[in-house]
């Protein structure tokens, strides 16, 4: 267990950055998480994987004690979630839709939070400043999406939390500050803090997480590790050809081969590509297109496969 994580454990006597049993919380007849138990340890990058509306955020809500549970307890370093000014010196926290102080300037909101913080690294904050070209002396209320998210970002990243807590961090960031992004997981990584990162982009947790909890309506469907979550990749194909329909319903990595109007064809592909484009190579193939296909039809595919 590298340093972040081995001082919060030995303070607390644990060595599980956060521990989650049987909980759950209904909103009067509505389920929102159900008897969910799971254990992050110390220095783990965590991923928490589901569509919109499987619990994730209710999840997070009840670790950082914004709610109260219906059953069940949720840990952080041993502090009850509940104890929120126990568990909060442990965290910090991005939520999915960063709100800022509206006549504070970046550089101001940066400054109260590390005041309130368990603490920051100023020279790494000024460095991430930089690489996410934050510009300091606007207003809250002049910031873009993405501007609100690199403040709440770079505050987290600079901290010495041992946990940081990211809802859907990357919600309007562009594709060059969502590397860097990546970066500085890495980077925490190293350091030895925990990350619990819910998002429902697949490959983004893929990059990034050690092991993934697979959340549906609430309830655990699975913990997979990177290479069991590998499994769920998969590649959209739409075929239009002119003549012969091409016979790929028995190929290898092939799936789901479905009649769509017309000459036209739509199936999955998971591994080698090559016995595929070698049975397509002999048909009269007029336009080919791939897509990656979305969370939703991957956890589609994937429960389905859990039920079987």
């Amino acid at each position: 267990m590298s340093t972040v994580a081995a001082l919060s454990a030995r303070s607390t006597g644990t060595s599980a950055a956060i521990s989650i049993e049987r909980l759950s919380k209904r909103f009067g007849r509505i389920v929102a998480v159900e008897d969910l138990s799971l254990t992050v340890a110390a220095g783990e990058v965590f991923g928490f994987l589901g569509p919109n509306g499987a619990g994730k955020s209710t999840t997070i809500r009840l670790l950082l004690g914004l709610i109260r549970p219906t059953a069940g307890v949720a840990r952080v370093f041993g502090d009850v979630a509940g104890d929120v000014r126990a568990a909060h010196r442990h965290l910090a926290y991005v939520p999915a839709d960063v709100a800022l102080w509206p006549s504070l300037t970046g550089a101001e909101v940066l400054e109260l939070l590390a005041r309130v913080g368990p603490g920051v690294d100023t020279a790494y904050r000024a460095e991430l400043v930089e690489r996410f070209a934050l510009e300091l002396d606007k207003p809250g209320k002049a910031y873009s999406t993405g501007n609100r998210q690199k403040v709440a970002l770079i505050a987290a990243f600079a901290t010495r939390a041992p946990l940081l807590v990211l809802d859907e961090p990357t919600s309007g960031l562009d594709p060059l500050m969502d590397r860097e992004f990546r970066h500085c997981v890495a980077e925490a990584r190293e350091r030895g803090q925990t990350v619990f990162l819910s998002s429902h982009q697949l490959g983004e947790v893929e990059a990034l997480c050690d092991r993934v909890a697979i959340l549906r309506a609430g309830r655990l469907v699975d913990i997979a590790t990177l290479t069991e979550l590998r499994r769920l990749q998969r590649t959209v194909v739409e075929v239009s050809y002119h003549s012969d329909r091409p016979s790929l319903d028995a190929v290898d990595g092939v799936q789901g081969v479905e009649q769509l109007d017309g000459n036209r064809l739509r199936f999955t592909l998971s591994g080698p590509p090559a016995p595929t484009l070698r049975v397509l190579a002999d048909a009269e193939v007029t336009a080919l297109s791939l897509r990656e296909p979305t969370l939703e039809e991957i956890f589609l595919d994937y429960y389905g496969e859990a039920n079987r």
